[in-house]
């Protein structure tokens, strides 16, 4: 069994489903005690009973509450997300503020209330959970991208703050993974490329991939659970693709 977070806390975003709950599970079972923080009671509060842990029902967007949060987490991964396809000139304001708030801002105001306690016990993981679009662009999803570069850029800031005091601070930059959001995303891109639904993961999806299927969550979640542990203290301020070869081209 393996046992290398026994004693550490961690605190995972957008953990009810999807890759927040693959990374939930995974840094439980090597010991970690889980808070699984969404905006969906029911699904953080029956995660954190299956896996021994903590809920926090939490609205992400609510970005002046999180300003005056203090976190005792020993291990934060900003997970939570969310997506919107549209052309520029057709992509409301408001959309892609929201989209800013929820997967930037919202991390920057994480980092800063668990960086504290952190510093204090001289050990801390921030891991973002960025995306292929945090190195490269695709039509149709400006706020998406935008934020994700810009998780891109924090993470490394919080990597040469931290450094000294062990705190590392790291980007896993998945392709498409078989998620809820992924999912929704078929029949949107369907209507913008004028395609058969059943078109979209060849033709759009996986087009730049080497390897032509879907990122499982598992996967994610065992490179966030590496990250996690010790063997993983001289890795800070990169990111790591999983993205079949798209990153490649």
């Amino acid at each position: 069994m393996d046992n290398s977070l026994n004693g550490r806390k961690a605190l995972v975003t957008g953990g009810a489903s999807g890759i927040g709950a693959a990374c939930a599970r995974a840094l439980a079972a090597r010991g970690a005690k889980v808070v699984v923080a969404d905006v969906d009671a029911s699904g953080a509060a029956a995660l954190a009973d299956e896996l021994g842990g903590t809920a926090w029902t939490v609205d992400l967007l609510d970005v002046d509450a999180l300003a005056a949060l203090s976190l005792d987490c020993d291990i934060l991964v900003n997970n939570a997300g969310i997506q919107k396809v549209a052309p520029i000139e057709e992509f409301e304001p408001a959309e892609f503020r929201r989209i800013l708030a929820l997967m930037l801002e919202a991390p920057f105001l994480l980092i800063r209330a668990a960086l504290p306690h952190m510093y204090a016990n001289g050990f801390g993981r921030i891991i973002n959970i960025s995306s292929v679009h945090g190195l490269r662009a695709s039509a149709y999803k400006s706020a998406y991208v935008s934020a994700k570069h810009g998780l891109e850029g924090l993470s490394k800031v919080t990597a040469l703050e931290g450094g000294e005091r062990g705190v590392t601070s790291n980007c896993i930059n998945p392709g498409y993974v078989r998620t809820p959001l992924v999912e929704k995303q078929i029949a949107d891109q369907a209507r913008l490329h004028g395609i058969p639904e059943a078109e979209v993961l060849a033709k759009v999806m996986l087009t730049e991939s080497a390897v032509k299927r879907l990122v499982e969550v598992e996967e994610v979640a065992s490179l966030a659970a590496w990250m996690a542990s010790d063997d993983a203290g001289m890795v800070t301020g990169a990111s790591y693709t999983m993205d079949g070869g798209w990153s490649a081209r």
